[in-house]
């Protein structure tokens, strides 16, 4: 079965079959997530329909992402990097790049959650991570749906707006994950030298004046 037949398959069920499609995305990637938002943004009919898709697919979002931190919870830190030690190279998830979403973590948990939904491939594997560090559940859960709204809405809006256009949805997806991850570095780098500027700057240290002084010496 090839993956439009796929997708097909699972828009046969409406609004359920695009949430379970969503889920799967978070397992078995069929294609880019963007990819694959902006070809269900193009069968949608109505704007109505378009809220409840993005409601749908961000829904099944987060119940697979619910699914990883079950996953990283369940087994704990060993058995999950010696997993990903093993097969890691089959899903696109080295060692390295898990040590990383790992390490990202030490910093605010909340933040870190939402922004790393808006990113590709660290929005799928973030959560194994997260449940292998035991992270607050609510916190985390709300912290993914908010991020994977605002990953959803614009390729499922996007691809509804080029409906019968003939645009290719792939390289304008794909310009779309640039710019977005443009606007998220931009946002970083500005809140970081914002936290610099408003951090108290050290005095000057007093210079220490001679043992001796030039009359004393002469005298």
């Amino acid at each position: 079965m090839d993956t439009s037949s796929t997708i097909a398959m699972f828009l046969h069920f409406g609004l359920v079959g695009v949430g379970c499609l969503a889920v799967a995305e978070k397992f078995i990637p069929l294609l880019p997530s963007y990819v694959l938002l902006m070809l269900l943004g193009l069968t949608v009919s109505d704007g109505t329909t378009l809220a409840m898709t993005i409601l749908a697919t961000s829904a099944g979002s987060v119940i697979g992402a619910i699914g990883w931190y079950g996953l990283g919870r369940a087994l704990g830190s060993r058995r999950i990097e010696g997993l990903v030690t093993r097969y890691g190279k089959f899903v696109l998830l080295r060692p390295s790049l898990y040590q990383q979403l790992t390490d990202a973590y030490r910093g605010n948990h909340f933040w870190v959650t939402l922004i790393g939904q808006t990113l590709p491939t660290v929005r799928i594997y973030l959560a194994l991570p997260a449940g292998v560090l035991r992270l607050e559940p609510r916190a985390f859960v709300m912290a993914t749906a908010i991020g994977t709204v605002i990953w959803n809405m614009p390729f499922l809006t996007l691809g509804y707006a080029l409906r019968g256009s003939g645009h290719d949805p792939v390289s304008l997806g794909f310009w779309v994950v640039v710019v977005l991850i443009a606007v998220e570095v931009a946002l970083f780098l500005g809140f970081r030298f914002y936290k610099r500027s408003l951090a108290p700057r050290p005095f000057a240290k007093p210079r220490a004046l001679p043992s001796r002084l030039p009359m004393e010496e002469s005298a």
